[in-house]
């Protein structure tokens, strides 16, 4: 015997629920316990949920919700009535959730009739006109809830038709709006499509119930097929081809404002009793409601993103030699508006410069700030001015802004972080000035991503005497500049040294070139990994909320790829580099170039050999900047495949005098470079230069090999100075 038909012969039914449809399957003893015909059948949720009491309804929905949490059975009876409100037997339903796509649900399970509780128990078996107050109430709570939930107008219409009413359930719904001195369908349930099309535009002049009610704000009920043609004979042809037998239509009003009509069509007979009457007005005081605030958010999101649109540039794809992908994404509060931006400017050089920054704030006042500082930006720059001197007059611009706030006697005022970067497409050459704004990040050739340190002043507002100083960089071929504002990076807990690693690892697994197209892909990439799948420059869903704006710019260079090439050659291997200038009165950053080199080579064989270069960097610049007066200029460059790599640092300064060896004694807090560098450096040495000298090392990650530098492979281009030699030369 199959199982279906053992479950049938002990009066067992299955069904399964699917909570992201809303369908809900029946077989054929599961539809005879709920009162309708016995056979197969698949059902609307708000059909199935009309044939339950309603006070048991709201009941087992707690405990299925509680199910689906902690993943076990979800057990509970139910009354199941009919058309009229009667009870006509008890089940008792037994069901297990499963996830299904979409963050839903389905719930799979059996229906059993059980015997009759005696008389005098609160499931007897009575009319639930007795139970009227109770099934009311629990009704209008979960109608309530549910309304209250929904956030767009169309999810509030969703709810609409899904309410099933106690011991009365429309077919049809319908609500109107009003357009000027006109109604329109915003929305029904339980039409075929096509069927709106007769009242989506209705003159305030014609004689229907909805634009009576509309008029008069008065409801109008129709229990009869007669009563509705006797009172509007004109447009009782479009409606009686619905079958329906009774109309109920009903004013939405909101703040003693009528703002619609909802109509619910009923294919039973209703008689429209005081309770039926006084259920259905309540339904449409929270629908109005529901409508009113869903309206009020959707003009709000539609403003805010028309604003934040209007003031972010679209970037160009096209510059000679290079690809440029934005991303921007608003915070989760409020209009959704924020003071985060980006920009790009042609500049009368023939230069473009890349601008991002951050007002303080999340509010229509940050926004309405950026784009007065954008403007301000775009126009200094269109003067020529350097980047320097941009920053500079824009922070003068904004502490002006501030001060009239002051002497208006209003206290909000913000300052905001910028980084500005002049761009030279034909050589990669990057001038950047930085506000107290998070360092750009450069992808290597070789994938790694390293953040780059520049020089920088306060963040704009806050000194209108402020200086900017300007750090010059250059985006080799094959490399990829980031530049973001801290949103992307502090997100969700991590502070600035975890975020950049959060983002290091997307950028370093971003498999693809460097075109527009891969360029996209890895801006998309950066922001779903932080808040999930999003629509570009919109307010489009997102998974979580979001803890501040996000702003991207992505500029790549072409060329710089590495492997085998056309014709079967192989193409020049990537090169790791990073350049750091120490000035005089900057010692600090001596330990910053100590992080380069140790994020330079975060992935070499060999951590005792990062542990020497590190050192070796360390003396070499502390020896310019305290025998020397300039400034040191650091190069480091890593070249070869893994496994056999060379890195080789450079550290340049303007002083002629050649370094000595000396013997220090035990004593001696200092005479131990040179020392240092023959004991740890695979090759080191000195090339005088004409405005200076640079003191070189090399450190070779396959150590067994000979010491010197490694030998450049086909077609790859690798330059090693004349001067270069052994430790001994530079004794």
């Amino acid at each position: 015997m199959r199982t279906k038909d053992l479950l049938a012969a002990i009066a067992t039914g299955l069904w399964r629920w699917d909570n992201a449809s809303g369908r809900v399957t029946l077989d054929a003893e599961a539809a005879r316990l709920l009162g309708l015909p016995a056979r197969p059948t698949v059902l609307s949720e708000a059909a199935v949920r009309s044939r339950f009491h309603p006070v048991d309804y709201t009941e087992i929905n707690g405990v299925i919700n509680l199910a689906v949490a902690e993943e076990t059975l979800a057990e509970a009876r139910l009354r199941i009535v009919d058309e009229r409100g009667r009870v006509l037997r008890i089940v008792r339903s037994r069901s297990r959730p499963q996830p299904a796509g979409d963050g839903g649900y389905e719930l799979v399970g059996t229906l059993q009739e059980v015997p009759e509780p005696q008389p005098g128990t609160s499931a007897a078996h009575t009319p639930i006109t007795g139970d009227w107050r109770r099934s009311r109430e629990a009704f209008l709570l979960d109608a309530g809830r549910a309304l209250a939930e929904a956030r767009s107008t169309a999810e509030v219409l969703r709810v609409a038709a899904g309410l099933s009413m106690p011991g009365f359930m429309p077919d049809g719904l319908a609500v109107f709006g009003i357009e000027g001195d006109r109604i329109t369908v915003i929305g029904h349930h339980g039409h075929r499509p096509g069927d709106e099309r007769p009242f989506l535009d209705i003159p305030m002049t014609t004689e229907y119930p909805a634009v009576e009610v509309v008029r008069t704000g008065r409801a109008i009920y129709l229990p009869t097929p007669d009563a509705y043609r006797r009172r509007f004979p004109e447009s009782w042809p479009l409606v009686s081809g619905f079958r329906r037998t009774s109309w109920a239509f009903l004013p939405l009003v909101n703040a003693g404002r009528t703002i619609g009509a909802w109509m619910a069509g009923f294919v039973q007979p209703v008689t429209f009793t005081p309770d039926e009457r006084s259920v259905l007005t309540t339904v449409a005081r929270m629908l109005a409601q529901a409508l009113a605030r869903a309206g009020v958010q959707e003009s709000q999101q539609e403003l805010a993103v028309a604003l934040q649109r209007s003031m972010l540039p679209t970037v160009q794809p096209d510059i000679p030699g290079m690809s440029v992908a934005a991303r921007y994404v608003p915070t989760g509060g409020g209009l959704e508006v924020g003071g985060d931006w980006y920009d790009m400017i042609p500049l009368p050089s023939g230069r473009i410069a890349l601008v991002i920054g951050d007002v303080q704030g999340h509010d229509v006042r940050a926004a309405g700030l950026m784009g007065q500082l954008r403007i301000a930006l775009r126009a200094y720059a269109a003067e020529g001015h350097h980047p320097d001197a941009v920053l500079s007059r824009a922070s003068r611009f904004l502490a002006g802004i501030n001060d009239t706030e002051t002497r208006g006697q209003r206290a909000d005022q913000r300052f905001a972080t910028c980084l500005y970067i002049e761009v030279d497409p034909a050589t990669g050459l990057l001038d950047i000035a930085r506000a107290g704004h998070p360092d750009p990040a450069i992808r290597a050739t070789d994938g790694t991503m390293l953040v780059r340190p520049t020089a920088g002043g306060l963040p704009l507002g806050i000194d209108p005497d402020s200086d900017y100083p300007t750090t010059r960089l250059v985006l080799e071929p094959g490399e990829t500049m980031l530049v973001c504002t801290d949103g992307l990076i502090e997100t969700g807990g991590h502070d600035l040294e975890t975020g950049w690693a959060r983002l290091r690892g997307i950028v370093e697994a971003h498999d693809g070139g460097y075109d527009g197209e891969s360029l996209d892909r890895l801006a998309d990439a950066l922001v779903q990994a932080v808040h999930g799948p999003f629509s570009h420059h919109t307010t489009g869903p997102l998974i979580d909320r979001r803890e501040d704006d996000i702003a991207v710019l992505l500029l790549s260079r072409a060329g710089g790829s590495c492997g085998v090439g056309t014709g079967g050659r192989l193409a020049p291997r990537p090169v790791r580099r990073t350049v750091l200038n120490i000035a005089q009165a900057e010692p600090e950053r001596i330990a910053e170039a100590r992080r380069q080199i140790r994020d330079l080579l975060h992935d070499w064989a060999d951590p005792d050999q990062v542990d020497s270069a590190v050192l070796m960097v360390s003396e070499m610049v502390t020896n310019v900047l305290m025998h020397t007066d300039g400034d040191a200029l650091l190069i480091a460059e890593i070249s070869g495949a893994a496994g056999g790599r060379r890195i080789r640092v450079d550290v340049a300064d303007g002083s002629d005098e050649l370094p000595h060896r000396r013997s220090p004694g035990e004593l001696a807090s200092s005479g131990r470079g040179l020392v240092l560098m023959d004991l740890l450096a695979g090759a080191w040495g000195v090339d005088p230069r004409g405005d200076g000298k640079s003191t070189w090392f090399e450190l070779y990650e396959d150590a067994g090999e000979a010491a010197g530098p490694a030998s450049p492979g086909p077609d790859c281009e690798e330059s090693v100075p004349a001067s270069a030699s052994a430790s001994e030369s530079a004794a």
